[in-house]
């Protein structure tokens, strides 16, 4: 073999050898992502877990606001639904768009339920609500850290497939950009829950 085939085949090795590499950090990164994402549902499980049981506790106080409780069941039916799809695709845009506005709708009628419930004296120092309203807000803390968890490593990742060379990688073997989650809240709606039962 001529010095020539020896340079090619070296060469050509060297390619594979960078191209495995790149292609094997792609996929650490997205497998954290994926883990990321792990631990938001955890927090959302956990969410969609309380609301039932804050329903439960605020119907018997109020009964003649019915529309507010249901409103919180169907939000948190939608977003569980939302988020069942993000776990069957975790890169996929659309269902990330649909859990956030899922999440969002959520987050405004527990916020509604947290507004009537101010208003009714038995129920604010009712124990149970007390603890189930603290057990949101801490869940809605560890929401807010995931989700940030989670978007650094979607910046992580979309940094390194949209970097020369490793861009060539990432598109000949099918690494789309992954969704960052946004909040479609307004500033006013993503501070923290407010619960006083004082």
């Amino acid at each position: 073999m001529s010095a020539t085939a020896w340079i090619v085949l070296g060469l050509i090795a060297v390619l594979l050898v960078w191209a495995v590499t790149v292609y094997n950090r792609l996929v650490q990164l997205r497998n954290r992502i994926a883990n990321a994402f792990g631990q938001i549902d955890v927090q959302l499980k956990r969410r969609h877990d309380l609301v039932p049981n804050l329903v439960e506790v605020a119907k018997g106080y109020l009964a003649h606001e019915a529309a507010t409780l249901e409103a919180v069941i169907k939000a948190r039916g939608q977003a569980q639904g939302a988020a069942a799809a993000v776990r069957a695709e975790p890169a996929s845009a659309n269902a990330m768009g649909a859990l956030a506005a899922a999440e969002g709708l959520l987050g405004s009628s527990l916020g509604r339920l947290m507004a009537v419930a101010e208003a009714y004296p038995d129920l604010k120092v009712d124990a149970t609500m007390q603890s189930l309203s603290e057990e949101l807000t801490s869940t809605e803390n560890r929401l807010g850290f995931a989700r940030q968890a989670y978007n650094d490593q979607a910046l992580e990742f979309n940094d390194a497939a949209a970097q020369f060379p490793d861009l060539v990688v990432a598109r000949l073997l099918g690494f789309p950009t992954v969704p960052m989650l946004e909040s479609t809240r307004s500033e006013e709606e993503r501070a923290a829950p407010q619960v006083r039962f004082s």
